[in-house]
């Protein structure tokens, strides 16, 4: 996939590290212009870096303002981990990647690319189709109101799974949204990987997370991870639209193929 990004403009979110550092550092090795994104300063692999707080719709907002036009690709990538506040997360997780995407269409060019990092933990989404219809009225003024609501709170990191349930159907609903100019959306669902939050993830679920560690022949490394994002932000993937890769060493399939006694 030799110079599949040249020459485009892609903007990363969360460009500091894990994931989105690895990103970055490929999608600059293959000859793209990389705007980085994130709370913490880092200037590895990027050519512009802004620093900002997604969780803040104000910083979000000048954030949108300074960001420069014709922009090929968007990788919505920054989030937050299971054991932070339920609000902070969906905060970051969720309304602030929302606002963002929404906030940069008019700056997009004609065929640009949106990828959203989803995880296997939305992989249960079907079970929580009532809280994500709901969850089409959240904003920021009635998030704690919602979170009591509709129990997504971080206990069992209910909050976490929420967001990337969210984040998967979102990206199917927006399969069509900017056709008349090309511009599509996708996702990626990686399993556990071996970044600086795994240990959180860890902690937060317990024996679950075990369990999955333990199914697994390892964890996946942002490695695993870039190069699928990079594929759909080049221009040979314009007919994959709303769709959701797992790149999670088949964890997604074992748990299908279990559901269904397969």
């Amino acid at each position: 996939m030799k110079d599949i990004v040249k020459g485009k403009r892609i903007l990363v979110t969360g460009s500091s590290s894990g994931i989105g550092l690895e990103t970055a550092r490929l999608l600059s090795e293959q000859g793209a212009e990389v705007l980085g994104v994130d709370i913490n300063k880092g200037f590895d692999h990027v050519d512009e870096f802004y620093r900002a707080d997604l969780s803040d719709p104000r910083t979000i907002d000048a954030l949108i303002d300074v960001l420069p036009e014709d922009i090929d690709g968007l990788v919505n990538n920054a989030g937050l981990p299971p054991t932070q506040p339920a609000n902070r997360l969906l905060l970051v997780n969720w309304l602030g990647l929302k606002r963002l995407t929404h906030g940069l269409i008019p700056k997009l060019t004609d065929a640009a690319s949106i990828v959203n990092v989803a995880s296997l933990a939305g992989h249960g989404w079907p079970n929580a189709v009532d809280a994500i219809k709901a969850a089409e009225h959240l904003d920021y003024h009635n998030l704690d109101e919602f979170i009591e609501r509709w129990k997504v709170s971080s206990e069992g990191g209910r909050s976490y799974f929420f967001s990337k349930e969210l984040l998967i159907t979102w990206t199917m609903q927006n399969r069509w949204t900017w056709r008349d100019r090309g511009i599509r959306m996708n996702a990626v669902s990686p399993g556990p990987v071996d970044t600086p939050i795994l240990a959180d993830f860890i902690q937060t679920l317990g024996a679950r997370a075990t369990e999955d560690r333990d199914t697994m022949d390892r964890p996946g490394t942002p490695e695993d991870i870039a190069p699928v994002i990079m594929f759909l932000v080049s221009d040979m993937t314009q007919w994959i639209r709303g769709f959701n890769i797992q790149a999670d060493g088949g964890m997604a399939s074992n748990l299908t193929c279990r559901a269904h006694g397969l």
